[in-house]
């Protein structure tokens, strides 16, 4: 049935139609009823239309439909992660899939190791604490539809058993960043805290000297980077371990795992040098049969050494000096650099003068407190002896470090001391120098004296480990899970260094941590509409994120439907 318009007599009329068949089955049309003329139909027809409307269910002309009933599901980060995928696989990190496919593991061990990963970056936390933070993320190229606790473990338990094959993927991602024709790598060791009581075979936690000036129990981690900033090598150490039998076993392992490079200029810290260390490392050669080049401190327990040398130098070049003074030397068959910076001299003699006449004082303010009481002169609290008095100061001095200038005399059976004012001028005379050993050809000294200022920093990639990755303090206890959680944590650096690398080209004005922080606006979204299927989506892109995104070189996140969620 429906309606039509029929012209009779030069005028329009509104008729309803049905269609019916005949006895011969023939389809025919009979008028079942006419509703008026077309120009006279108005309103009068509503009343009928709704009728018809509320026969069959449905709502009235001119009725407001209902409001959709609509639910959302919480946002989920999402920029954050999926820049972090893409540098991994752009990177060649994805590698790692082949060394853990030939495993019988039934996880996806590359995609857990991933996932820990980028925790790391974005929101450090326990193995435990990855579980919630993952809830909170959308991942990208993510394969496992549930992730456990004993899943995590049991993936750091693989990067154990195949560090070898991880490591040649690791080295080999790396070294087309390398500058193969001259690498200048930079070593240096952190403590880093762990915690527990518990002793294990092999353990790597054990008490030593922190950073911090503590006794604490920790393991040590060596980092080697090139100057450009790229870690390229880690290696975990016993907390007890000292720092200069560190140095040769590094430099072994990157030799290894870097055999292309042409030339390598080593830098290290002062506490690295040792006079074995220095024989050792002259006697290093690269793959292409060329000698190790490094770039050495010496440690300041050292400078009495080099007197003779450093004398002159002071008197005839630094003693007037406005800006800082330069100079190299030849010592034991090196080259002994050596820089002087007079502002820096003038900041640590005048702090060295401020301890000593503040002892000074404490030891007349005492020295006349015993001299009134043996005038028989009584003093409120308890009475001073002269032995009291020799330990205090002596403690005193030691605290200060002064101990080679201040002298008590503690075998005297008086309260004295004195000043060894050639210690004095020593210890101002070697104020606001540093001093390098180095074998390295072609570099004039004040490359030198640069290549070991770059050193510092190393010292901020090691503050990256420590905040923003966050690497300790570590609960693990068992060595091979400490050895792995480093791995992890390593490899969360190179990523931000990657990052800072191509944001510092790009000129883009964020670190990776306010680039990251940008990015995890861009957020997924889920919305069901009146009980239906979801509705996923990705919000609005702003300019700033575009920029961050351009700047790393990646695109825009994919389709939502791409997207994992735990």
């Amino acid at each position: 049935m429906h309606v039509k318009l029929t012209t009779s007599g030069g005028r329009r009329y509104v008729q309803l139609v049905e269609s019916y068949r005949d006895e011969a089955g023939r389809v025919k049309k009979r008028t079942v009823a006419t509703l008026g003329r077309a120009e006279q139909v108005d309103g009068s027809l509503d009343a009928v239309i709704n009728g018809l409307l509320k026969i069959t269910g449905r709502e009235p002309m001119g009725a407001k439909p209902p409001a959709p009933t609509v639910s959302f599901e919480s946002a989920r980060a999402l920029g954050n992660v999926w820049a972090l995928t893409e540098l991994w696989r752009s990177l060649g990190f994805s590698g790692l899939r082949r060394v853990f496919r030939r495993t019988r593991r039934t996880t996806d061990v590359e995609a857990l190791i991933r996932l820990m990963v980028l925790n790391r970056l974005c929101d450090p936390e326990s193995k435990l604490g990855v579980l919630r933070w993952v809830q909170t993320v959308a991942l990208p190229e993510f394969g496992p539809k549930v992730v456990t606790h004993q899943q995590l473990l049991r993936s750091l338990d693989a990067l154990v058993d195949y560090q070898d094959e991880v490591d040649a993927v690791v080295a080999g991602l790396l070294r087309p960043l390398i500058d193969q024709d001259l690498s200048v790598v930079f070593y240096d060791l952190t403590t880093i805290r762990s915690e527990g009581l518990s002793q294990q075979a092999g353990d790597v936690r054990q008490y030593g000297m922190a950073k911090e000036g503590l006794i604490a129990r920790q393991f040590m981690l060596g980092v080697v980077q090139t100057a450009e900033g790229l870690p390229i090598y880690h290696e975990v150490f016993d907390g007890n371990t000292a720092e200069t039998r560190t140095l040769l076993p590094t430099l072994t392992k990157v030799l290894e795992r870097f055999p292309s490079v042409q030339r390598l200029v080593l830098v290290a810290d002062r506490g690295l040098l040792s006079l074995d260390n220095l024989e050792a490392l002259k006697a290093v050669r690269l793959a292409s049969g060329k000698p190790l080049e490094f770039i050495v401190a010496v440690p300041g327990r050292r400078y009495n050494e080099f007197i003779e040398l450093l004398e002159p130098f002071h008197e005839q070049q630094c003693a007037t000096a406005t800006q800082e003074v330069v100079s190299e030397h030849a010592w034991n068959d090196l080259r002994l650099v050596v820089a002087h910076d007079p502002v820096t001299a003038a900041a640590k003699t005048g702090q060295r003068n401020e301890r000593i006449d503040a002892l000074i004082r404490q030891a007349d303010e005492w020295s006349g407190k015993l001299t009134e009481q043996d005038e028989g002169v009584k003093h409120r609290g308890r009475k001073l002896s002269d032995s009291g008095a020799k330990a205090r100061f002596y403690h005193a001095v030691s605290e200060a470090h002064l101990s080679r200038i201040l002298k008590v005399d503690l075998g005297e059976e008086l309260f004295s001391y004195h000043i060894d004012d050639k210690a004095k001028r020593l210890a101002e005379m070697m104020d606001g120098k540093l001093l390098l050993v180095t074998n390295a050809e072609g570099l004039a000294a004040q490359n030198v004296i640069q290549r070991y200022k770059s050193l510092a920093d190393i010292e901020r990639g090691f503050k990256v480990l420590k905040s923003e990755i966050e690497i300790g303090p570590v609960y693990h206890r068992l060595p091979e899970r400490i050895r792995a959680h480093a791995s992890i944590c390593f490899m969360a650096l190179i990523l931000h260094r990657v990052m800072r690398s191509r944001l510092k080209a790009a000129d883009a004005g964020y670190t990776p941590e306010r680039a990251l922080e940008q990015l995890q606006r861009i957020q997924h979204h889920r919305v069901r509409l009146n009980g239906g299927e979801p509705v996923a989506g990705v919000s609005t892109i702003s300019t700033e994120q575009n920029e961050v995104l351009h700047a790393l070189g990646i695109g825009k996140p994919a389709a939502p439907e791409q997207l994992a969620l735990l």
